[in-house]
């Protein structure tokens, strides 16, 4: 099934969708994405099976050009190759809660345990390397996390957590494990976080947080010095940087927090869209994807994960739909557009990212 825009998202999206992608600097001509029903080979229905997938929270390739699939099924941690096979499973039992999966440079795999509150690193065949927080034990010292969202691993090995749901704020550690600073807390202001989900790093050494319940990406240097905040483009769930410092950051369009609040339950539940923006790293949106909102084949719901490949392919993960699904980039000459992409206002302001009372 073929999926083409044309849904409104809202007075913001609306603007960014008007007119054409002719002032874009993207050398591609990709015009959208359209839903590879081949990928993965053998998909695993929730509760089928011992591999069935649970909430697909992380997502990442290897630089095999393998895929990473880290989620909370029974078996939460599944290997796939570029055709869609899967190579290899394993870690049950081994995960409290999983939320995310990254790569570093070496090849070695990173994962964030919000249930058990440790970051591990593991060897690209599964091996434990270190471990990151006490396991089961909640704080806010340099031992301790309260359930961590991911992590950004330099070239020289440096490591910043974004310690996210319990703490609001960033950890480094250096090369050999220790703990450098810490910085962040709860609040809206400039180096203050309400829920930093994600985080990345370019090849400059810059960091990028999505501060997702602020509607907002803050960026920082290594040292932890607020450079410059994105807002009121989009409430960010996950953000990925390309070798070719592209930004990639998923989530939705911004939210207003509604006016009867539920403690613990941040900005962005239930989602009201489900969209794919890229930004230079400057902070101005190059191009936005619209997906539909829901669980048919090609549809995404509460888009928590999210992986790029080298053509610009997108692998796209679900918390409540249980699946990643793989969507193939199309160029303007090709038919099967999912969503175009849009010129973006370079003057566009803060629109409905509201602060939490």
């Amino acid at each position: 099934m073929i999926f083409t825009a044309g849904t409104a998202h809202g007075q913001l999206f609306k603007r960014l969708t008007a007119g054409s992608a002719a002032g874009s600097q993207r050398t591609s001509t990709a015009t959208g994405y359209v839903l590879d029903p081949n990928w993965p080979l053998k998909p695993f229905k929730p509760s089928t099976s011992d591999h069935s997938w649970g909430e697909m929270s992380g997502l990442c390739l290897d630089h095999g050009g393998k895929i990473w699939a880290f989620h909370r099924g029974k078996v939460p941690v599944e290997i796939y190759d570029a055709r869609g096979n899967r190579l290899k499973a394993w870690g049950e039992g081994q995960f409290g809660r999983p939320h995310q999966v990254r790569v570093d440079h070496k090849g070695h795999i990173w994962m964030a345990d919000a249930g058990l509150h440790v970051v591990r690193e593991y060897g690209p065949e599964g091996n434990l390397i270190r471990t990151f927080g006490t396991p089961g034990q909640p704080g806010q010292d340099s031992a301790h996390f309260n359930e961590p969202t991911d992590m950004a691993i330099s070239p020289r090995g440096d490591l910043y957590i974004a310690d996210g749901y319990g703490n609001n704020r960033v950890v480094q550690f250096d090369a050999e494990g220790r703990y450098v600073r810490a910085w962040g807390q709860l609040g809206s202001r400039p180096g203050e976080f309400n829920l930093p989900h994600s985080i990345a790093m370019d090849s400059t050494g810059k960091l990028y947080v999505a501060d997702r319940s602020n509607a907002r990406v803050q960026v920082f240097d290594q040292a932890g010095v607020f450079l410059s905040e994105w807002t009121g483009l989009m409430v960010p769930w996950h953000i990925v940087v390309t070798e070719r410092d592209e930004v990639y950051v998923c989530g939705s369009t911004p939210m207003r927090w509604p006016k009867i609040t539920i403690p613990g339950i941040p900005l962005g539940i239930p989602p009201k869209d489900q969209v794919v923006g890229i930004f230079d790293t400057s902070g101005r949106m190059k191009r936005l994807w619209s997906f539909p909102l829901g669980r048919k084949p090609g549809e995404v719901d509460w888009l928590h994960a999210m992986a790029v490949d080298g053509r610009g392919n997108l692998y796209l993960g679900d918390i409540k739909g249980h699946r990643a699904q793989r969507f193939l980039i199309q160029d303007s000459e090709t038919p099967g557009i999912l969503a175009k992409q849009p010129t973006v206002d370079p003057n566009l302001k803060q629109v409905g990212a509201e602060q939490k009372p």
